[in-house]
């Protein structure tokens, strides 16, 4: 198995040519089993019991493969996110999940009912200790409006009031950070149509989305695999932000719009 290169194969067969604890993260844009057949895949994997069956070998290769300080990423959504959360609990240890992302993609709507804007991304890790770079999201217009003190260097901060000891108060001055601190809710939206990322690939992902992940679970030189690789995106961020990757995918044509987006970096 070489880095940095694109497998087009069976992902089963191509994890069981990895060695043990190879791959410090794991992101994975799975089949999503919605039944349809997609342009570029076939998204019929049955029933849901049918498709966690066809799953498990693989999610179970995949933390055999992943670090012990690694963090695997499984995006998915109402179809089959409980299914897979009591696979994976069972999998990496109940103990070891730490998130179920909401990726909030938002756009209108002509339901007449409440519908369904957002992918679930499970977040496992393999141990207690794994890598986390705290990344930041915009500050609300409610928390900018308190950022309207400066200190003595004039940075704009947050200033709180705390009374001495002799009951007099004291302002404290909290200089502004990059933004808020990260919350298991991701508002980005989709890629729109005129994007210049689009590659006409069927249900590609925003290059923002994989930047928040990869930044936050991995460093510089880490080892990045995702074996529904599809159009590629995590290939790609991984690649602009100095890191190695593995990819893997069925389809020839998805094999081929990756390594022309890899190539042109």
């Amino acid at each position: 198995m070489e880095l940095n290169r694109v497998y087009c194969m069976d992902n089963l067969e191509l994890l069981k040519q990895i060695n043990d604890e190879e791959i410090n993260l794991i992101y994975c844009d799975i089949l999503y089993n919605t039944g349809k057949i997609f342009k570029d895949y076939d998204d019929r994997l049955g029933t849901p019991q049918q498709a966690i069956k066809w799953y498990k070998p693989r999610l179970s290769e995949m933390k055999r493969v992943l670090k012990n300080n690694g963090l695997i990423y499984i995006q998915c959504d109402y179809r089959l996110v409980h299914y897979l959360k009591v696979e994976m609990d069972n999998i990496f240890g109940i103990n070891n999940f730490r998130n179920d992302i909401i990726w909030n993609y938002g756009g209108q709507s002509r339901s007449k009912d409440i519908s369904c804007k957002h992918d679930n991304i499970l977040r496992y890790s393999k141990s207690n200790k794994y890598i986390y770079n705290t990344q930041y999201q915009p500050y609300t217009e409610k928390t900018l409006k308190e950022f309207r003190h400066k200190n003595e260097k004039g940075e704009l901060c947050v200033r709180t009031c705390r009374r001495d000891k002799d009951g007099n108060k004291r302002y404290y001055y909290t200089p502004m950070k990059e933004g808020a601190n990260i919350t298991d809710v991701w508002d980005i939206g989709l890629l729109t149509s005129s994007s210049r990322e689009r590659v006409g690939y069927d249900t590609q992902k925003p290059k923002e989305l994989l930047e928040r992940i990869i930044k936050s679970s991995s460093n510089e030189g880490d080892i990045i695999a995702d074996f529904f690789c599809g159009s590629g995106t995590s290939l790609v961020v991984a690649k602009e932000l100095n890191r190695q990757y593995i990819g893997c995918d069925l389809n020839p044509r998805a094999i081929e719009i990756t390594n022309k987006r890899l190539k042109s970096i």
